[in-house]
C-alpha cells in the first residue's frame, strides 16, 4: 500500500505519570533559563549595589583618614559651614580653629575657640541652651572624635559640657568648655549632621 493510501493514525498521548525525554529535557532547559534570567535581573544589580556601598563607604573612610592628618585649620570656618553646622562662633573670638569630615553617613564640623564669658553665654543661647545646663567634668565629645582632631582634654580645668540633641536634618551639637582662664572660656564643639 502506497504510503499515500495509507490511513494517518493520531498520535496517541503519553499515559499518565510518563514523560518523553524529549518533554523532560524541555521542561529542564525552560526552568534553567527562567533561573539565569532571575539571577541576571535581581542577582547582579544586588552585586553591583553591596560593591558599590563598600567602595563609598571605603572611599569616605579614606577621605576623613587624609584630611585628618591635616589637622585643624586655624581659620574661621566659612558662613556656609557655620550656618549649615549651626555654629554661631561669637564674632570677637579669638584662636579660632576647624576642622570637617563627610562620608555617606554622617558629617562632622569640629570647632575650637576662644572667647569671653559673655561671648560664651551668647553662643549657649543662639544654640537653645545655657551655661546651667553645663556638666562639670563630663566629656560629651568622643575619644574617637576627639582623636580625629587631637583634642586633649586632660590639662588644667574646670571642664564642663553638654549635649544639644536636635531633631533630624538639624544637626546635633557637643560642646566642651574649659574655664582654666575664667575671663576667657575655650569652647570645644563637635556638629555632627547626617545629609
Amino acid at each position: 500500500m502506497p504510503a499515500a493510501d495509507r490511513p494517518v493514525v493520531p498520535r496517541q498521548p503519553e499515559p499518565p505519570g510518563e514523560e518523553s525525554p524529549e518533554a523532560r529535557g524541555h521542561r529542564f532547559r525552560r526552568r534553567a533559563l527562567t533561573l539565569l534570567i532571575i539571577v541576571l535581573l535581581i542577582g547582579v544589580p544586588a552585586g553591583y549595589l553591596i560593591i558599590s556601598a563598600n567602595q563609598s563607604r571605603d572611599s569616605g573612610k579614606d577621605k576623613e583618614a587624609k584630611y585628618a592628618a591635616r589637622g585643624l585649620r586655624y581659620e574661621w570656618p566659612s558662613r556656609v559651614q557655620r550656618r549649615i553646622y549651626e555654629i554661631p562662633i561669637p564674632s570677637y573670638s579669638r584662636n579660632v580653629a576647624y576642622y570637617e569630615t563627610n562620608n555617606w553617613k554622617t558629617s562632622r564640623l569640629y570647632v575650637q575657640f576662644l572667647t569671653s564669658n559673655e561671648g560664651l553665654d551668647r553662643f549657649l543661647r543662639t544654640v537653645g541652651t545655657s551655661s546651667a545646663r553645663l556638666k562639670d567634668d563630663k566629656f560629651t565629645i568622643t575619644a574617637r572624635d576627639r582623636r580625629i582632631v587631637r583634642w586633649d582634654f586632660t590639662g588644667k580645668g574646670p571642664w564642663s559640657s553638654l549635649t544639644r540633641v536636635r531633631q533630624d536634618p538639624r544637626p546635633t551639637l557637643d560642646i566642651v568648655v574649659n574655664r582654666s582662664d575664667p575671663q576667657h572660656p575655650r569652647v570645644f564643639v563637635v556638629s555632627a549632621a547626617t545629609p
